[in-house]
């Protein structure tokens, strides 16, 4: 399992030694372990340079959860609300210490689809509406988003990227998931915020219908 985490960043294909450096195993060790995740699919290997990829038995299970999840119906909301805002939508949920992009957003070069959950507005929002057992932002700073009731945040995923991002929330108030648009920092400021930002909550409550069950619905709006 931690050969393939090495592959979470989305970095330039490595060699077994690649492995062994990230994972402080010595390089035979290594070739064993992708060896044997070669047999299985779950890696595959350049003939020609001998670095190793994700292999389809990875694919496989990718979109098995993708449809699990009722991800598939997500897709069609978010190309919506791209579409009539002029952005691009992504949906994320909590990995760990990460907020991971699962539906939307395609893979950004150099940073893959797992960021810390400090340092991007989906993950600041997923520590403000914690689940149980979750930890959450400090109080002062949780308290704040969870007033607001969204996150923007400046150069995420990258610089000239400003990101508004807003809570997917279940009958407990804890956000199953953080639905984020991202676009030029002039887009998403002053009146054409205002503007945005009750279609982005609009289609968050849509998303929490489409991806929740109905027991875990929150109540409908007056």
């Amino acid at each position: 399992m931690d050969v393939l985490l090495c592959f979470h960043d989305n970095g330039p294909d490595p060699t077994a030694s690649d492995l062994a450096r990230r994972l402080g195993l010595s390089t035979s060790t290594a070739h064993r372990l992708a060896r044997t995740l070669l047999a299985a699919g779950f890696l595959e290997q350049d003939a020609r340079t001998a670095r190793y990829r994700l292999g389809p038995a990875v694919t496989e299970l990718g979109r098995i959860s993708y449809h699990q999840r009722g991800l598939h119906l997500a897709a069609p909301e978010l190309r919506d609300l791209a579409a009539r805002t002029g952005t691009t939508a992504a949906l994320a949920l909590r990995s760990g210490a990460h907020a991971v992009i699962v539906a939307g957003e395609t893979v950004v070069p150099k940073a893959g689809l797992r960021r810390p959950l400090r340092s991007t507005a989906p993950g600041k929002v997923l520590l403000a509406w914690p689940g149980d057992g979750e930890p959450s932002s400090p109080i002062g700073e949780s308290a704040l988003v969870r007033d607001r009731g969204h996150v923007l945040e400046d150069e995420d995923p990258c610089p000239g990227v400003r990101t508004l991002a807003v809570p997917v929330l279940d009958r407990s108030g804890s956000a199953r998931f953080a639905l984020a648009v991202r676009a030029a920092p002039a887009e998403l400021s002053g009146a054409r915020l205002g503007r945005l930002l009750p279609q982005v909550q609009a289609c968050a409550r849509a998303l929490e219908v489409l991806l929740l069950p109905p027991g875990e619905r929150r109540a409908p709006e007056a």
